[in-house]
């Protein structure tokens, strides 16, 4: 089992991750993450009050955006994309394990 398999296992969607938590859970830095933030490659973020909040769902995008920006020296829109299309098959698969057509 991976560490970040522990970590994603652990979170609640209802707990939310600071932008410092989640850089440090993504081996980034917070820097990476505001441009990220900055070019709008995080939907379904929130601020309150100033304060960014990630759920579970951000950490994965996060890290899968850095994989890809990483191992393919993709930029960030491109590693952006490649994420929504990971989450949707994700979703799909999810739909089809519900509906017992797996």
């Amino acid at each position: 089992m991976r560490d970040e398999d522990v970590l994603i296992g652990s979170l609640l969607e209802e707990t939310w991750m600071t932008l410092e938590q989640l850089a440090a859970a993504c081996a980034v830095e917070p820097d990476w993450l505001r441009h990220h933030l900055d070019e709008g490659l995080f939907p379904h973020t929130e601020s309150v009050s100033g304060v960014w909040r990630f759920s579970a769902a951000a950490l994965t995008r996060a890290r899968r955006m850095r994989r890809i920006e990483r191992d393919f020296e993709a930029v960030p829109e491109l590693a952006a994309l490649v994420a929504d299309l990971l989450e949707e098959l994700d979703a799909a698969r999810a739909r089809l394990r519900r509906a017992g057509l797996d």
